[in-house]
């Protein structure tokens, strides 16, 4: 069999990227966050001025999205941003990959460590644009976009994708309050349009079409780091069908609390019970109770564990021992042998004293 020679006859029409950018970055960014950082690893070594606009012409982004780019790039270590007094963008560093293991060569003249460590020259003035970049530590307030906000965003070829999605998942053409709500996810919170997408589609697969509650949904992933729809992916597959069927028959409509997912563990993985019992407590609880529900219905499974109950038939049995056992001590208290008589009888009604029982817990 011939064996190939390859080799690469190397110039200065190249860039050198780490294969760590790939094995380990390149999966979790999005496409234009991909774009960006390696359109900046070429721009490092061309000494050419350049901006923010320059970026978004280049690919034909938003400025706003090269903002957001650079925001999640510069959360994950990979660049340093510099900013002038009015909050604008005036020089960009791409820093070394944070690792023990470092992929950078020690030489600091090798071409990789030049291209990480080389500071991208300023940003050139005229480019420059006021918005500043999102805040990382909470969501930015909703702003009341106007009239003009919101037809430009609806004539927009790129957000334009957005209404269309939603209005094709909801079934209803959006009022001018959901677009709102549409642009200030894109907007300020920095939501791609591929997350937007999975964002409605969870939604409404939950069967939840509101725009309010849509949008407790995004704050919720913003507060949570979420820039992707893979992260996204993996923050809402961490509870199963079964939890929210639970949520929903406590009525409760919110994603689940830690304290709230403990109790469902409990239930479920400790206990062992089955959802049917578990939705059995849940329906007596709703009947019974509108505060609390979670620790009322971990009363009833509590009694239910300790009595062994294994099926919605060994409920019945509990049931109807009690009531039998309940029903002849009520007889013998009405005839005592030898006992006192001087003194009215009293019945208990179990449903009663099971709520007492609960609330005493």
């Amino acid at each position: 069999m011939t064996h190939l020679t390859v080799s690469l006859e190397q110039g200065s029409d190249f860039t050198v990227l780490s294969n760590r950018f790939i094995d380990e970055y390149m999966v979790l960014a999005n496409d234009a966050q991909i774009k960006i950082y390696l359109y900046l690893l070429r721009m490092s070594g061309a000494n050419l001025p350049f901006g923010i606009a320059d970026i978004a012409d280049h690919f034909n982004f938003m400025e706003k999205d090269v903002l957001r780019a650079l925001c999640y790039w510069e959360k994950n270590h990979l660049l340093s941003l510099d900013f002038d007094s009015a909050h604008n963008v005036k020089a960009i560093r791409i820093l070394p990959l944070p690792s023990k293991e470092s992929f950078v060569s020690s030489d600091a003249t090798s071409p990789l460590s030049q291209i990480q460590q080389a500071e991208i020259v300023p940003l050139a003035p005229k480019l420059m644009v006021s918005n500043a970049l999102p805040e990382s530590s909470e969501h930015v307030e909703k702003p009341n976009y106007n009239a003009d906000d919101l037809v430009a965003f609806k004539n927009n070829n790129e957000t334009s994708q957005i209404i269309f999605i939603a209005e094709s998942y909801t079934g209803k053409p959006l009022s001018a309050s959901d677009m709102q709500t549409l642009l200030y996810l894109y907007d300020k919170l920095g939501f791609s349009i591929d997350l937007i997408d999975y964002l409605i589609q969870y939604c409404v697969g939950r069967g939840k079409k509101q725009f309010s509650y849509i949008q407790k949904v995004a704050i919720n992933w913003y507060d949570s780091h979420i820039t992707t729809v893979e992260q996204a992916k993996n923050h809402t597959g961490k509870y199963d069908k079964s939890v929210y069927t639970i949520m929903k028959a406590l009525g409760k409509n919110a994603d689940p609390t830690t304290p709230e997912i403990a109790f469902i563990r409990k239930w479920s993985q400790e206990w062992g019970f089955s959802l049917d019992l578990i939705l059995k407590a849940c329906e007596r609880t709703v009947l019974n109770t509108d505060n609390h529900r979670f620790e009322y219905t971990n009363g009833i499974l509590s009694k239910w564990h300790a009595a062994n109950v294994k099926s919605l038939q060994d409920v019945d049995t509990l049931e109807e021992k009690h009531h039998t056992t309940t029903k002849t001590s009520s007889k013998n208290a009405g005839n005592p042998k030898g006992g006192f008589n001087d003194f009215s009888q009293r019945s208990y009604d179990y449903e009663e004293l099971e709520k007492a029982l609960l609330k005493s817990n």
